[in-house]
């Protein structure tokens, strides 16, 4: 019998599983790119306004950071500078998760040793992911090329751009293929892939400040740590201003590379095990783990910490870049309005400021989702019927879970509205007066994030099957219409179906309590139906 025996089976088992994750992942990210793609082209109409975006970008060290290095003043240069940062680092993200769902996990939860029993090779499970999850990353390049030429770029372009990020996808696959065999429990191998993505960033982003600006000041020549990592090899690719095609074969070589490797350390270790010894906890449990509350506590720390330190860094970043981006939008009407729109006020500052508070309360969406999820986890796994074996109830558990996935929802919001007035009250001279305004500020998105936990609560309870799926699609869908809707000048009644759209823009614009009272009664709405869908519902389902 071969290693590979019973790949193909495995491959179509993991497409059957997850068919609706990778249809959302397929469709959703041209459908994204579309639309940055189109709110930049709106911003940026003329040759005068990307002059004046990329000279702004090319000499500012925070649009560098965390956009890149500018390539030129073409739309679609400026195109891949606002896009390709968010879309490199969502399927770099959805990649290395979708490797270890189909590979760790499965040894975790004892399919791969179910599996394992029949005519399956020892690589079978691990070939069968990353045929998987390339064919993925490439099917969704291969849409996105279409849509950024459909949206009017030039063609060799849009297939350079739509492949260096495919080709991001591609490289951490290989990467999460690794982690996979190091640690054994997918939680581990998640976070040293997510460790991987961030360190990446982190390269990128020094190589893109310490680059060199070019004469007429509208390109970046990045230094040398942005081609050590593979989210600075798309951008060396260079799309739409004289495309380097040779870089994308560095994406490829990883792959091979982390493959072998990969290969080489399943043949090392027990099935279910993982090269990195598990650490040994306390011979005895703290007695606050005895409660419901205790042990949500203790799960979603970790989770919490790292998010808590992208959030306070992100926030520092942001409220520095504050007077700069006041200078840049200044010279771009069109980029002013789009702001104003975006942040719903006429100050460009204080609708800049709003801004950035909402991405954060979108960003913490996806926090809110992913700690709700984890009930589901627990109900697939079979760990909620031991809680529930207890004298624990049913309601009292999932009260718990939304109650500890809210408490850390705020602490996030609160912390990113403080870190954002620290660096803009840096710059203005009062950062302890910016910190307090923008605190609060911060804090009036939280109802839109209680009704993001009750359409998670309510799915879970009413269709726990789809609860997953759903719960990311309702996410993104409410990132679409709350942040580009304003640009993209959809209709109202679509805008109104976002929470997010409902949330006064604070500071930009004086905030009023009705629209926050209404969203606190849809999400305690939701979160009773849920509750009682879940409380009448059999266990697992």
């Amino acid at each position: 019998m071969s290693a590979f025996t019973g790949t193909g089976r495995l491959t179509r088992l993991a497409l059957r599983r997850d068919r609706i994750r990778l249809g959302i992942w397929i469709l959703g990210t041209p459908l994204l790119g579309y639309a940055l793609a189109a709110s930049v082209a709106g911003v940026y109409p003329d040759e005068a306004a990307r002059h004046g975006y990329a000279t702004t970008s090319a000499s500012s060290l925070v649009a560098r950071a965390f956009n890149g290095p500018i390539a030129g003043t073409d739309l679609g240069a400026v195109v891949v500078a606002e896009t390709y940062a968010t879309l490199a680092v969502l399927v770099a993200l959805l990649s290395t998760f979708a490797v270890v769902r189909h590979t760790r996990q499965n040894e975790e939860t004892g399919r791969a040793e179910l599996l394992g029993a029949s005519v399956v090779g020892r690589y079978a499970l691990l070939t069968a992911a990353l045929l998987v999850v390339v064919g993925v990353n490439l099917l969704a390049a291969a849409l996105l090329a279409v849509v950024f030429a459909g949206a009017g770029l030039p063609l060799a372009g849009s297939l350079a751009a739509a492949a260096a990020i495919g080709g991001v996808g591609v490289a951490f696959t290989g990467v999460a293929a690794v982690t996979a065999q190091l640690t054994v429990t997918s939680r581990g191998a998640n976070a040293l892939a997510a460790a991987a993505v961030g360190l990446s960033f982190l390269l990128r982003a020094a190589g893109d400040v310490f680059g060199e600006q070019s004469a007429d000041g509208t390109r970046v020549e990045s230094a040398w740590p942005s081609w050590l990592t593979p989210l600075g090899w798309g951008n060396q690719v260079r799309a739409y201003t004289g495309e380097r095609w040779w870089t994308l074969a560095l994406p490829v070589a990883l792959l091979i590379a982390t493959v072998a490797l990969a290969y080489a350390l399943a043949r090392r270790r027990d099935l279910g095990a993982g090269l990195l010894a598990a650490r040994r906890g306390p011979g005895r449990a703290a007695t606050w783990l005895l409660s419901p509350a205790g042990l949500a506590w203790r799960l979603q720390r970790g989770t919490l910490l790292g998010w808590a330190i992208g959030v306070g860094v992100l926030g520092i970043s942001m409220g520095v870049a504050a007077d700069e981006f006041n200078a840049m939008i200044t010279e771009n009407p069109a980029a002013a309005e789009a702001i104003a729109a975006m942040g719903g006020g006429t100050e460009l500052v204080d609708a800049y400021l709003a801004a950035m508070l909402g991405l954060y309360a979108l960003a913490i969406g996806a926090y809110v989702v992913q700690a709700l999820l984890r009930v589901r986890a627990d109900e697939a796994d079979g760990v909620l019927e031991a809680v529930l074996a207890t004298a624990v109830s049913r309601g009292r558990w999932l009260g718990t879970q939304v109650a500890a996935a809210l408490l850390g929802a705020t602490a996030l919001l609160l912390l990113g509205g403080i870190t954002t007035g620290i660096g803009y009250g840096l710059v203005d001279g009062d950062p302890v007066g910016k910190a307090l305004a923008l605190g609060g500020a911060a804090a009036l998105r939280l109802p839109a994030l209680l009704v993001v936990a009750g359409v998670v609560t309510a799915l879970f309870g009413l269709l726990p099957r789809w609860s997953v799926a759903l719960s990311w699609a309702a996410l993104m869908v409410f990132l679409l219409l709350g942040q580009l809707g304003a640009v993209l000048e959809l209709p109202q009644g679509a805008l109104d179906l976002s929470p997010y759209t409902h949330v006064p823009a604070a500071p930009a614009v004086d905030p009023t309590a009705l629209p926050l009272l209404l969203l606190a009664a849809v999400a305690a709405a939701l979160l009773a139906a849920g509750a009682a869908a879940f409380r009448h519902r059999d266990t697992p389902r």
